[in-house]
């Protein structure tokens, strides 16, 4: 079971359809058993988060948060506590890309990929998810 915690606090962003594109891609990746978080916020909130964790006192559209997530995909056993993939954090207002693609980011970090340091293979793989999920 996939269990996501969701909130926003900004207006008119209705979090049930992130929770259910998160808990696809989850099924898409082969995990069956965690939890995660994912936050809608201001800008005001997302400089504020940006700053304390990056050095980098303005808004951006995504930030993830991982605790377990990396060790998920290499295999995290059914019978014991959920894995904790950690928390992802969206922007609307600093959004290029609807919040959808955003989640699907936010979910590929959480897990291991990082696209600053891979040969595309994260980004491939965002956009496949997002042509498949969206």
């Amino acid at each position: 079971m996939i269990a996501i915690e969701a909130s926003s606090e900004v207006g008119g962003v209705d979090v049930a359809p992130l929770t259910a594109l998160a808990e696809r891609v989850c099924a898409e990746l082969g995990i069956t058993h965690a939890e995660l978080g994912i936050m809608v916020v201001t800008e005001d909130r997302m400089a504020g988060i940006n700053g304390e964790h990056r050095a980098k006192p303005t808004p951006t559209d995504v930030l993830s948060f991982p605790v377990d997530g990396p060790e998920v995909l290499a295999g995290w056993p059914d019978d014991g506590p959920p894995a904790e993939l950690g928390d992802i954090v969206i922007c609307p207002a600093a959004a290029e890309d609807p919040l959808g693609t955003l989640v699907i980011h936010g979910l590929l970090h959480l897990v291991g990929y990082d696209h600053e340091v891979d040969d595309g293979e994260m980004l491939a793989l965002q956009d496949e998810l997002v042509d498949r999920l969206s």
